[in-house]
């Protein structure tokens, strides 16, 4: 396949975080000459001063921003970026790192497998380990076990745990998997728009979930491909927060509500 042939657009959804500067400059280094990148950020409702950091990014040709002046949310902002969109997208995370220009070689990596609707690379953390981040199936028990704070109950149950985090997964081939991370995901825009995007009553949270579910409702697959990788600066809001910790609680609710209570 024709790399120019291929429409990549970038979508990041950002409100106040401090990481979107990092990331924004590695990418844009990455990018370098090739505009031919579109990067679209949906800022949901930021300080002013936040505000007037992210506006030095619009001398680059390539980027865009909506200065939205309420904050929707995660799906939202995707939405608003890439809905009667075409060609492939990418959701972005405002703390994600490339090391190298690889977005046209995943989304036409996608092209190539025309039964999947996403994308999902290897996601690293900073020290080069892996985030476990893939899941087969989602179930009460199974999710909370990762908020417990006291490792002999993890060990207690690592087996389990590893089972869930799909840590089994080949790194030498792809692997076609049901749910992928929201904090990096490639998208088949025809796809995407066919199941009108992230459901928006997920203000953050589980909205990948939801998102990957409704993808193969539609008889669409998700594919893991190892052979691409991008850096993640992760922080557990939720652990850290309790206002976050009870937006996740809420929307783990709408999840199991929508497609059905699992609690083990």
């Amino acid at each position: 396949m024709n790399m120019n042939d291929i429409n990549v657009t970038v979508s990041i959804v950002t409100h106040n975080s401090d990481k979107i500067f990092l990331s924004l400059d590695s990418l844009i280094e990455i990018l370098g000459t090739d505009q031919s990148i579109q990067v679209k950020i949906f800022d949901n409702a930021s300080e002013p001063e936040y505000r007037e950091r992210l506006k030095k990014y619009l001398v680059y040709p390539f980027v865009k921003i909506n200065f939205y002046e309420e904050n929707k949310g995660f799906g939202f902002g995707h939405n608003t970026n890439l809905l009667e969109t075409t060609g492939y997208g990418i959701i972005f995370n405002p703390d994600i790192i490339l090391s190298k220009n690889h977005l046209k070689d995943m989304a036409a990596h996608l092209a190539e497998t025309p039964e999947c609707g996403l994308l999902a690379p290897k996601i690293l953390n900073e020290d080069g380990t892996t985030q476990f981040l893939i899941r087969n199936h989602l179930n009460v028990f199974d999710y909370m076990l990762r908020f417990i704070p006291f490792k002999f109950v993890k060990k207690l149950f690592a087996k389990r745990l590893a089972r869930f985090e799909c840590r089994d997964l080949p790194d030498d081939r792809d692997s076609f998997v049901r749910m992928i991370s929201g904090s990096f995901m490639v998208v088949d825009l025809t796809k995407f728009n066919e199941i009108e995007g992230f459901d928006d009553r997920y203000f953050m949270y589980f909205e990948d979930n939801d998102l990957c579910r409704k993808m193969e409702q539609a008889g669409y697959q998700a594919i893991y491909s190892p052979q691409f990788t991008v850096v993640h600066l992760y922080e557990r809001g939720a652990v850290k927060s309790r206002k976050l910790f009870f937006i996740f609680l809420q929307s783990m609710r709408k999840y199991f509500q929508k497609w059905g209570w699992q609690f083990f």
